[in-house]
């Protein structure tokens, strides 16, 4: 969504393009593209064969969606640096693809932050019975709000409403770019929108940025709560092999999903701040100063961007049930090679 503020400025962004927004990112774009397609077809091939026997398999499906959905968006930006589909393909990005871009990526954010929710409850429950099973199942009796997370269909319902969410307030968007679009203003995506179209779109992006920074306040707090939590156990219990265990599987779980999401996520929305304000025609910022920010802020993007390739391994580190699953699907083939080269040879 921030391109379409560029268009606020008096000129036009084609001047602040560089090899590396015009080429280098196109391209990189199409390579994620064919690497994130595979390995996310893979995960949806294990995870829809799988049943949604707990409310994590329930999160990580809907990110597999997410992710499929924002691959899906991929190939239109180098197709439009190519000069494929003229000035049209310029409307199709700002009217949809755009949109469908931002719209998964805040979507799969959301799940992160019910994931991490989810893995707080269940690691703080699991500690709590480590230390002391009489008090754990006095705890346990009194189930709190946050527990829900854990069951099916309330995961169920919480993915509805997220996708409910995020769709109420992505897809005006579409629908109000609905000027009429030639060359001249195919480029420029607020031009396309309606004056409703352009307060909606400011409304949305504070809205999801405000999404953004709530989720990384629950991943920190869940984050270290766990830590703390898993230190304190490591001290406490008697067998080092048992609190290690612990240490092993609660590190490996929460800290994959935290490392992507600051990798992926954070760098571009520490970098919005300045370069949104850079697009207001009053803020006299210098020519070099817009044009750094624009590099800056195309190749953070691109980080967020890379995040439907790390999450297949969130899958794998996360998920005891994919996890099986993809050895045992692996392991099946290779007996089968196996069996046919054995057969084959036999023939000989």
């Amino acid at each position: 969504m921030d391109h379409l503020n560029s268009s606020l400025l008096p000129t036009n962004q084609s001047h602040f393009g560089s090899a590396f927004t015009q080429q280098v990112l196109p391209s990189l774009y199409l390579l994620i593209f064919v690497v994130g397609s595979a390995l996310n077809g893979v995960a949806a091939w294990i995870f829809f064969r799988v049943p949604s026997d707990s409310g994590l398999v329930v999160y990580l499906k809907n990110m597999v969606v997410a992710d499929l959905l924002m691959l899906a968006s991929f190939p239109f930006r180098p197709a439009a640096q190519l000069g494929l589909g003229g000035w049209r393909l310029h409307v199709v990005i700002c009217r949809y693809t755009s949109v469908l871009f931002y719209s998964s990526m805040y979507v799969g954010i959301l799940f992160m932050g019910l994931i991490s929710l989810e893995r707080y409850v269940r690691i703080m429950r699991t500690s709590s019975s480590t230390s002391s099973s009489s008090s754990c199942r006095s705890r346990l009796g009194r189930v709190s709000p946050l527990h829900l997370l854990q069951s099916v269909s309330f995961a169920r319902v919480l993915a509805l409403l997220t996708w409910s969410l995020l769709l109420f307030c992505m897809l005006p968007n579409v629908v109000l770019t609905s000027r009429p679009a030639d060359e001249q203003n195919s480029r420029h995506c607020i031009q396309l929108k309606t004056p409703l179209g352009v307060r909606w779109h400011r409304v949305s992006t504070y809205f999801s940025v405000g999404l953004f920074w709530v989720t990384l306040l629950v991943l920190a707090y869940c984050y270290t709560s766990i830590a703390c939590r898993v230190y304190r156990s490591y001290r406490r219990v008697r067998r080092p092999r048992n609190s290690s265990d612990v240490c092993r599987k609660s590190n490996r779980s929460i800290f994959s999903l935290l490392a992507v999401f600051f990798v992926c996520f954070v760098p571009y929305h520490m970098c919005r701040v300045p370069y949104n304000l850079s697009q207001r025609p009053e803020s006299g910022f210098s020519w070099e100063t817009r044009f750094w920010l624009l590099q800056l802020k195309e190749g953070t993007l691109f980080l967020s961007a890379l995040n439907v390739c790390f999450d297949p391994v969130i899958y794998f580190l996360m998920c005891r049930t994919f996890r099986e699953s993809l050895i045992r699907k692996l392991s099946g083939r290779e007996r089968r090679r196996s069996t046919t080269t054995a057969q084959s040879l036999s023939h000989i």
